[in-house]
């Protein structure tokens, strides 16, 4: 399960999508958003669906690392579909007035957006970290907090705090699984037992792991002062970004996204 996470993994490859704009990319996930939660029948709910399958064919990222980013979330996904389908007491009851449980077709329905939100969210957000680099994230970043200058918010320094952290992720997902593998080496039990024996097996990762992630940081910290990094005004970049056709092209297709699922809303009844 724990090589399963693939946040802040990165998957090289030239497609349309690696090739555009880190900023426009970020825009386009937050509006992506915005739209999931802004769906209320099937028809914006099969507009969602349909976009993003097309994104994550542009993208060429293979349908396994797809899968992988969805893996960890299953569980979530499952939990709390089962509790929104019982709890959801509003529509016509599906079971007979015998049966202890109640469910209702607004409940079924309403599990199944849920399901598909979280979903489609994940898949998202994956696809922004799968198609740009930590690097092009950081700039986009800057970029896009820029304004926040003017009341003396660190801009730079807060942006590339955020790559760091997004860019280990899966260097401390790689430190865990090989910890894991230690420990049951030894004899360590990680598997059975109850939740209370569990918590305690893990005493024996956790420590490792944060001594492992300081001496990182540690490390990390070093080699930027030995190679005089300055985070701020006045530093160059070897590569220069630019908004082009493609970019923009991207921002009005969203929009018209956007103002699709917006009419959907309008004139289609609401199942949620």
């Amino acid at each position: 399960m724990i090589k399963d996470i693939t946040i802040g993994q990165y998957f090289s490859a030239k497609s349309v999508i690696h090739r555009l704009d880190a900023r426009i990319k970020i825009i386009l996930t937050i509006a992506f958003i915005v739209n999931i939660f802004l769906i209320k029948n099937f028809w914006g709910l099969g507009v969602i669906v349909a976009t993003l399958i097309a994104t994550t064919l542009l993208s060429k990222v293979p349908f396994k690392m797809i899968l992988k980013s969805i893996k960890p979330i299953v569980f979530i996904v499952i939990f709390t579909a089962v509790l929104n389908l019982f709890y959801m007491q509003d529509g016509r009851n599906l079971l007979p007035e015998s049966w202890f449980i109640s469910i209702t077709d607004k409940g079924l329905i309403f599990a199944f957006f849920l399901a598909v939100r979280i979903i489609t969210l994940v898949i998202a957000s994956s696809l922004l970290t799968y198609t740009t680099t930590p690097t092009e994230l950081t700039f986009a970043i800057e970029k896009l907090l820029s304004p926040l200058k003017l009341i003396k918010v660190p801009v730079n320094t807060f942006a590339t705090m955020m790559t760091l952290a997004l860019r280990f992720i899966p260097t401390l997902i790689e430190e865990t699984d090989k910890i894991m593998s230690a420990q049951k080496a030894r004899g360590a039990d990680l598997e059975t037992g109850g939740i209370i024996d569990r918590i305690k097996a893990m005493v024996p990762i956790l420590i490792p792991l944060f001594v492992s992630s300081f001496r990182r940081a540690n490390d990390l910290a070093f080699a930027m002062e030995c190679r005089c990094y300055t985070d701020g005004e006045g530093r160059t970049r070897m590569k220069q970004n630019k908004i082009s056709f493609k970019d923009i092209a991207a921002l009005v297709i969203i929009v018209l996204i956007t103002t699709g699922i917006v009419l959907l809303n309008t004139f289609f009844t609401h199942v949620i």
